[in-house]
């Protein structure tokens, strides 16, 4: 609305000069608007998995568990609270795409794929492996 408020005046002053230099401003407004809307995309695509997950998992063990993310570009850290092992410990991953490594947890590697508010995937242990689940909270 601004901008647009200043092509008007200029508009109105007359003089080739102003609204050349208008035309200049009016660009690289635009210009800021487009850069400002590419990093506001890139910056809710990249915080998409920070925050609580609660899921579930079953296979060599079976239970729920609650997952709180920081993402910071690709890598992930925060911790998990298993109900079987009954355990909370730290945990890193990475993201990439649509799919997601994270572990080990007990012994546990997990990949999937995030698609919005819930993943999914296997997790492998020593003693067998299974699949898992979950959504934010």
């Amino acid at each position: 609305m601004v901008v647009s408020a200043l092509v008007l005046t200029a508009a109105g002053c007359g003089g080739s000069s102003s609204s050349s230099s208008t035309t200049t401003k009016s660009s690289a407004a635009n210009s800021t608007t487009q850069s400002s809307a590419a990093n506001a995309t890139t910056t809710a695509s990249s915080s998409g998995l920070s925050g609580k997950w609660t899921g579930k998992y079953s296979g060599a063990y079976t239970g729920t568990f609650t997952l709180n993310w920081t993402e910071s570009g690709s890598n992930l850290s925060g911790n998990i609270q298993l109900s079987d092992p009954l355990e909370t410990t730290g945990i890193t991953g990475s993201v990439s795409g649509g799919s997601i490594k994270f572990g080990t947890v007990s012994g546990a590697e997990y990949n999937g794929t995030v698609s919005g508010n819930s993943m999914s995937g296997n997790y492998t242990t020593p003693k067998g492996g299974g699949s898992w689940s979950a959504n934010k909270a």
